[in-house]
């Protein structure tokens, strides 16, 4: 071999291992800035903003104790959740992420607070992470006023829990159940001192799923504890813990709210007339509903409310799905009859029983708008 081999070959692996080092440099650079992008809150009232359009908070209102979370690329999770509560009680907190406003705190570019009326869609996708060894609940929450505040507490809180650990409940008692977004749900009604709430308990947990916030709005409508000139303020996912929580997450979220380009709540009609006949005898009857769409424009997906008179109760429909069985309820369209032509009308029926003096219902809404009577 010549007197210049060895050099180049030195040179050669110099090089190599030079390479190998700038290699090492740029994989702990990108590792650092990966971790960079994860922010741990420990303040109570801590917040920060993810994905430059939602905002994340520790929210710990109800215990002294720590709680911290790290604010990740795409939601949520709780690294430290010392303590507990009783469970009889409020929860220690509601670490989560929204889109919207809460108590002044609006995420960059929301186009919310937004009148119920003008919102045409509000798809929404949530993905949490669970664990066991905690009591908790993972809970969705839209908030509605009818006024477009961006501070305070909301007149109506709308929970939808996709799982609960331990033996905690919502607010309130159970009213009944009802098929809300495709889904089956145990529903809860009841006011916390603020505000009301209406809570939607899913019978097994629910890891992820992407749906409609307005398809829960218009429940709230037509059970009366909102209205279609309320305004949407917030939507947000979290966890509401009572004991423990280190691990849950949520791992993504998303949320926008189509406003304008129809003319108000999708199927919202300008005007409706309902036909309520009934055949009644000693401790039971039918009744035959008639809703006729006065407006001019169709109605699809049609939801009418109402509420029972004490004592009634519901016991098979036809032609609609009625429920809850008793207080106030919604008989909700099937796939064949969902569409009221402008002009047209729809039927549906129910059996019921009943105890004391029979009476009818005094209000009908038709997906949020009252309607006369016939």
């Amino acid at each position: 071999m010549g007197p210049s081999t060895l050099p180049v070959r030195g040179a050669r692996g110099l090089l190599a291992a030079l390479l190998t080092a700038l290699a090492a440099v740029a994989a702990l650079v990108t590792a650092t800035s990966a971790a960079h992008a994860d922010t741990e809150i420990c303040d109570a009232f801590g917040s920060t903003t993810v994905q430059g359009r939602y905002v994340v908070q520790n929210n710990r209102w109800g215990t002294s104790a720590t709680q911290c979370i790290t604010a990740t690329s795409t939601g949520l999770r709780i690294t430290q959740a010392d303590g507990s509560v009783p469970t009889n009680g409020a929860p220690k907190s509601y670490p989560s992420i929204y889109n919207g406003c809460h108590y002044t705190n609006c995420s960059p570019g929301t186009n919310l607070p937004a009148r119920l009326s003008t919102i045409s869609a509000a798809p929404t996708s949530i993905s949490y992470g669970y664990v066991t060894d905690a009591v908790y609940d993972a809970a969705y929450d839209i908030w509605l006023d009818p006024t477009p505040r961006t501070d305070g507490v909301n007149r109506t809180e709308i929970m939808v829990w996709f799982n609960k650990v331990g033996s905690v409940q919502p607010v309130g008692s159970a009213v009944g159940t009802a098929t809300v977004a495709g889904r089956g749900w145990q529903v809860w009604s009841g006011n916390n001192g603020s505000n009301d709430v209406l809570s939607f308990v899913a019978p097994s947990a629910i890891g992820s799923w992407s749906f409609d916030v307005m398809d829960f709005v218009r429940q709230a409508i037509s059970r009366g504890l909102a209205d279609s000139s309320w305004y949407l303020t917030s939507v947000q996912a979290g966890f509401e813990p009572w004991s423990n929580g280190a691990g849950l997450a949520v791992n993504s979220f998303s949320s926008s709210v189509t406003v304008g380009g129809g003319s108000g709540d999708p199927g919202t009609p300008a005007s409706c007339k309902v036909a309520y006949k009934t055949n009644v005898w000693q401790g039971g009857y039918t009744a035959d509903v008639t809703v006729t769409n006065t407006g001019t424009a169709p109605v699809d997906d049609w939801r009418l409310g109402f509420t029972l008179p004490s004592g009634q109760k519901i016991t098979n429909s036809w032609n609609a799905t009625v429920s809850p069985s008793s207080g106030a309820v919604t008989a909700t369209s099937l796939g064949f009859n969902a569409r009221i032509a402008a002009g047209g009308s729809q039927s549906f029926g129910f059996q019921g029983s009943y105890t004391g003096t029979f009476a009818q219902p005094d209000r009908f809404t038709l997906n949020g708008t009252a309607c006369t009577t016939a």
